[in-house]
């Protein structure tokens, strides 16, 4: 998963890298002026020099806190400066940095070029463009200011403000879908919604599965009366799950078919109703006015927009599309294993301020996976 996107970022990582080392051998202290040298001299002003060459005798506490000094320099870790992104570094401060303590600090024209980089390569990954600037936005929030030895591993500290500035676009909106079944009025109704071909009818029978797997009892509703053969592709999932199926005839009202369905629920104690819908954009009038209808029959206590991962951007906008139309309370995923890219997962959530609650994963009904962000950045960056 997401090679293309790894390539990418693998290559802003050394272009950062070998900018900064490049320029941090550049201007580098002569030979002569050793760092020996330099924990030996005071550099408080004013303070008494401890070479006995002078002819000033040593001062004791000058001494110790030479050594105290030293000692924290070697201790020093990289550290993240809270120093705004404008701050200007001046010439005492970046002497300091690189003489005594040879440390280097990124300043925001170190990082223009390669932040540009990886902007472009975010929209090609098929993130969206409000996405890709407040990942890009992140990463030079953390990285200006930071202060680095010279020659430590500057690809841990660039790979860390990544992994970081994606994972905070991502977990902006987390829901546990088990949790709220679990703990909400029974029974759940859950609707889902999409386009055709993006996997509804799979990703249905993939959750029966997972509700009953989990000790509930599931029926599905056979709402997309719209598609020939919709309604004998969804009795075959469940007859293989093991749930109830509610239908109808094609052709029929999808609001009846629904409406059944939830009534059976409530007769027979059924715990969750999964509700099937006919693939439709935005833009049909006819079906989005049916789908509304639909929800005016039998409320859903969830929409679920599903569409496919490989889709990238197209994905995104349908997600935000249907949102503005009919306000979705979540999304799941298809076809994650297969994406290359990893864009439509990290846009969606942020896009539409609503969660993804799962990946699908491959063709088989335990094939599901409850959406986790650490998780998809730990893919994300894997060997």
């Amino acid at each position: 998963m997401f090679n293309k996107l790894k390539a990418k970022l693998t290559g802003f990582k050394e272009k950062i890298g070998t900018k900064i080392d490049e320029k941090a051998v550049s201007i580098e202290p002569e030979e002569s002026v050793g760092t020996d040298d330099i924990s030996l001299q005071s550099t408080t002003p004013g303070s008494t020099s401890a070479n006995s060459d002078s002819g000033v005798p040593v001062n004791d506490h000058n001494v110790k806190e030479t050594a105290e000094s030293e000692r924290s320099f070697n201790e020093k870790k990289v550290v993240q400066s809270k120093t705004p992104v404008n701050k200007k570094f001046g010439f005492a401060e970046k002497a300091k940095a690189l003489v005594f303590e040879r440390e280097f600090i990124l300043e925001a024209d170190d990082l223009e070029e390669p932040l540009w980089d990886l902007e472009m390569a975010l929209l090609e990954s098929d993130i969206a463009l409000t996405v890709s600037e407040a990942i890009v936005d992140s990463v030079r929030e953390q990285l200006v200011g930071t202060r680095r030895r010279i020659g430590s591993n500057t690809g841990a500290i660039v790979e860390d403000a990544l992994k970081q500035a994606i994972y905070d676009v991502m977990s902006a909106n987390v829901f546990d879908l088990d949790e709220y079944v679990k703990n909400a009025s029974k029974p759940v109704h859950i609707v889902f919604v999409g386009i055709n071909g993006t996997g509804k009818t799979t990703s249905i029978a993939k959750l029966a599965k997972r509700f009953k797997d989990g000790g509930m009892s599931v029926v599905v509703a056979a709402g997309d009366t719209f598609r020939a053969g919709a309604i004998d592709q969804l009795a075959i999932h469940a007859s293989k799950v093991g749930v109830k199926i509610i239908k109808h005839q094609e052709q029929g009202d999808p609001a009846a078919v629904i409406y059944d369905a939830i009534q059976h629920a409530k007769a027979n104690k059924v715990d969750v109703v999964l509700s099937d819908t006919a693939g439709r954009m935005h833009t049909n009038i006819n079906l989005m006015a049916q789908l509304k209808k639909v929800c005016r029959v039998a409320p859903p206590d969830l929409l679920i927009f599903v569409d496919e991962a490989v889709a990238g951007n197209d994905a995104v906008e349908r997600a935000a599309q249907f949102n503005d139309a009919v306000p979705i309370n979540g999304s799941i995923l298809t076809k994650t294993d297969a994406d290359a890219k990893g864009g439509a997962a990290i846009s969606i959530a942020y896009i539409t301020g609503k969660p993804i609650l799962f990946l699908g994963m491959g063709q088989g009904y335990d094939d599901l996976r409850k959406f986790d962000p650490q998780w998809f950045v730990d893919q994300i960056f894997a060997e």
